[in-house]
């Protein structure tokens, strides 16, 4: 290993934290980053790290020579990508990272039309419901629900992701068809709830444009949507469901959208996201070929729900 792949390895434990963090992302072991750093000290003669047994701080030499490892991989990376853009045809490995919704329905299948269209792409896909630091652990791409809180990322909007209000035909023959937002309190719910996000009640647009909140008695709640899914499903439960977990649920009659004539506000919508504003070719296409495979205009879960143009967009009582 050269000193260049040293800074570079610093600039990693420096991001993740620790050595051990570090060691995971590259999947060696700590003994190795240590021992690397060790020399990348030698090699320049100069101090970088004060160590204890549990954490390390950088000294002033250390700080400036992590400035430098940033300045150079940035550099490293753009001469990477202006050499993949003098390639005719696309090749090398193509890293993505996305939830898992996304990746099993949206992604997987433009993936396999990419590697038959340009065989000599590797892909590295990565299913993750937690963020990813795309750029330390050098994806190419990373696709997520909402824009991204990094501010340092290039987030493009994909498309819209809207909201309904869902109940199976057995689970309305129970309870009744409600006429208006109040009566889904007195429904049970299903509800979205994480360490970081508890949906507890559903926004909407009154009569007069201005944001109101119905609270829902959720008796079930889940950080996956596809569980809320299936738990609706089972007809004990109605759910709030963004648009892109539903296939031909609404089509095919096994879900009723409620509340039609209530403007929902939108949902999320779906992002990419990358580091650097130019993409290599392989990056450029399978952007392309995404964005083709979603829909332009209308996203392509949209499809799978009649009339979805007409619902939820405000009009009689609310």
């Amino acid at each position: 290993m050269d000193t260049t792949s040293r800074l570079l390895m610093l600039l990693e434990i420096v991001e993740q934290g620790s050595f051990i963090k570090a060691a995971e992302v590259r999947n060696i072991d700590r003994s190795v980053i240590s021992k690397q750093m060790n020399r990348l000290e030698d090699d320049l003669g100069v101090r970088l790290l004060n160590r204890t047994t549990r954490s390390f701080s950088l000294t002033a030499a250390g700080a400036e020579m992590v400035k430098k490892a940033a300045e150079l991989r940035l550099l490293l990376n753009e001469t990477i990508h202006l050499a993949e853009n003098y390639h005719q045809e696309p090749r090398g490995v193509l890293k993505i990272t996305s939830s898992t919704i996304i990746g099993k329905r949206y992604l997987q299948p433009v993936i396999n039309d990419f590697q038959k269209r340009f065989p000599q792409v590797e892909v590295e896909f990565r299913l993750d419901d937690k963020l990813v630091d795309i750029v330390s652990e050098g994806f190419d791409l990373a696709f997520r629900v909402g824009e991204p809180k990094d501010s340092s990322l290039i987030a493009r909007k994909l498309a819209r992701n809207r909201l309904l209000i869902l109940a199976t035909p057995e689970f309305i023959e129970t309870y009744g068809m409600p006429a208006k937002m109040e009566q889904l309190a007195e429904l049970p719910a299903a509800s979205y709830s994480s360490t970081s996000l508890r949906v507890e009640g559903i926004r909407y647009l009154d009569a007069n444009d201005q944001v109101q909140e119905q609270r829902i008695n959720s008796v079930f709640r889940a950080n996956d949507a596809e569980v809320l899914l299936m738990k609706t499903l089972s007809s004990t439960v109605f759910m709030i469901a963004p648009a892109f977990i539903l296939e031909n649920e609404v089509r095919d009659g096994l879900l009723v959208p409620l509340l039609t004539n209530v403007k929902l506000l939108e949902f999320n919508a779906m992002y990419a996201m990358y580091p650097h504003r130019d993409l290599p070719v392989r990056t450029q296409l399978f952007f392309d070929a995404v964005r083709e495979y979603l829909g332009k205009d209308k996203p392509i879960w949209e499809h799978g729900i009649p009339d979805f143009d007409r619902m939820y967009q405000g009009s009689g009582n609310r």
